[in-house]
């Protein structure tokens, strides 16, 4: 059967499941319910905290088949992950699922796992490294699910995620369990996308190498939801957690892009009192934010709010009074972290209250502006960030679908060309993002405006922008770069990758080499 995209996919896929195609971003709305959460009652003098996280795992009682999932806000420096899973594995645990919010390098250990059936099924937002290239050469023996974050949120509050046990990496944690990010030596900030998995798994345990007394504070997470609470010796790399501090890039072609973006955003009329905007940590993106500063403070706007994952530019322009507040689901830089810590207008947000599409309004759904990277576009504006040029998985949506789909105005920013190959293509190898959800893309040689936003063509017809379409885009960058050779794939589906309303927008496929 094919999407509503023309994306031919299977009915049925083995270790998936029965398949709904996506038909629409706003195709899946109305009357939703939400699982019920299982909880064990705890008794006065009952004690939470266990010596050893072997005593855990003996009270878990974690069995073959089962999911355990962990969060990512310790990024690049997370030990958790890698340390549950050694101790599962010495005990003889298999085909497990692991739902991880995100993946990156550090968890290189997983494959391991893999390839010993320890572990047969992945569930995460984003996947990176090792692991992506274990899953690209059909290593799993079930496809990974790769979701985005409003739709992870979703799964496990609507009960399709169903886990088991979450292991909740816990910079600071009290004897009875409440958690926060701010405090200890792997401080991260906001641990917005562990919340669902702390209220709803089946069990729940902290681990934590700074163990306080009660009560801890602030409370991010509550001891409500916690089972038991694991002091370790650490939880991670506080360098992997956060890069100290995120720069505007100094590429010159990126600074094209990025100044090129913000005439667009003015150009559009909704740099105006009480607008809200959210960009990624990159270079360009932190650029159009430094573009998008000069503008308001030269026309006296204030912003109701920034949002997404926050870094120190963002932060300074709150404290410089630009935005009244921020919205916090996870802190990029030191600076962010401070910020969260310190400033009470700098405010937490759940994964579920950031995106999630079957809620009574998320975040995003009052988002003005938001700032996009891609990996490769397509003629119909579908946005690829799942897979390479190679076919081979080195990401994942995260936000991107959330906010596209929430913001009146997503802006694609992207250099024509990478590597000598061409950013737009006729079809792209993986869709994350449809091209229904994405307004303009820019590069540093046009810009390209989506057919369905003719008003916005209008508005920008009138500024003295490099406005093409996106067919002369492709056609440009095929002149200098070539028409490149498509990629070749297996049958063999080696991840499902979900809409955030969780009908699957596309598949990939195994590819035969890794270059």
């Amino acid at each position: 059967m094919k999407t509503i995209l023309g994306r031919e996919i299977p009915d049925y896929i083995k270790g998936y499941g029965h398949v709904r195609p996506f038909q629409g971003a706003f195709s899946d709305v109305g009357v939703k319910t939400r699982t019920a959460v299982r909880l064990t009652s705890v008794i006065p003098n009952d004690q939470k905290v266990l010596p050893t996280l072997e005593d855990a795992l003996d009270k878990l009682n974690i069995n073959d088949g089962m999911t355990i999932s962990f969060h990512h806000h310790l990024r690049n420096g997370d030990y958790v992950l890698n340390k549950v899973m050694e101790r599962l594995a010495a005990r003889g645990v298999k085909d497990l699922t692991v739902a991880a919010s995100s993946i990156f390098p550090i968890h290189a250990p997983l494959v391991e796992h893999i390839e010993s059936g320890v572990v047969t099924g992945l569930v995460a937002n984003y996947i990176s490294g090792p692991v992506a290239e274990a899953v690209s050469k059909g290593k799993l023996k079930k496809p990974a699910i790769m979701q985005t974050h409003g739709g992870r949120a979703r799964a496990i509050e609507s009960g399709e995620l169903h886990i088991d046990v979450a292991f909740l990496a816990a910079p600071t944690a009290d004897t009875y369990g409440n958690v926060n990010g701010v405090y200890g030596d792997a401080a991260c900030g906001s641990l917005g996308y562990a919340v669902a998995d702390a209220e709803y798994a089946d069990k729940t345990i902290a681990i934590t190498d700074h163990l306080v007394p009660y009560p801890a504070y602030p409370i991010e997470i509550s001891q409500v939801f916690i089972d038991y609470i694991v002091k370790i010796d650490s939880i991670g790399d506080p360098k992997g957690i956060v890069s100290g501090t995120t720069r505007i890039t100094k590429d010159p072609v990126a600074l094209i892009i990025a100044k090129r973006a913000t005439e667009v955003i003015n150009a559009s009329g909704l740099v105006r009192e009480g607008m809200s905007f959210q960009t990624g940590a990159g270079g360009t993106s932190l650029a159009v934010a430094a573009e998008l500063k000069k503008i308001m403070q030269h026309e006296g706007v204030v912003g109701s709010f920034a949002s997404g994952g926050i870094t120190g530019y963002l932060v300074e322009m709150l404290e410089e009074g630009l935005f009244r507040s921020l919205f916090d689901v996870q802190c990029f830089d030191l600076k962010a972290i401070e910020s969260y810590r310190d400033n009470p207008t700098h405010q937490f947000m759940s994964a579920s209250m950031y995106g999630n599409p079957h809620t009574k309004g998320a975040v995003v759904n009052n988002l003005d502006i938001m700032i996009l990277g891609a990996t490769e576009i397509d003629t119909d504006f579908n946005v690829n960030v799942t897979t390479g040029s190679n076919g081979v998985i080195m990401g994942g949506s995260g936000g991107h679908s959330d906010t596209a789909a929430g913001s009146k105005l997503a802006i694609v920013v992207t250099n024509l060309m990478k590597a000598r190959l061409p950013i737009i293509k006729d079809k792209v190898i993986t869709v994350t993002t449809p091209g229904e959800s994405i307004d303009v893309v820019v590069t540093e040689r046009g810009i390209a405006v989506n057919p369905q936003r003719g008003d916005l063509l209008e508005k920008l017809k009138m500024t003295n922008l490099p406005l093409m379409t996106i067919e002369e885009l492709k056609l440009l960058a095929e002149k200098i770069t070539g028409v490149p050779k498509g990629v070749e794939t297996s049958e063999k589906i080696v991840a499902v990758i979900e809409y955030r309303d969780g009908s699957v927008i596309d598949v990939v496929r195994k590819v035969d080499s890794v270059s």
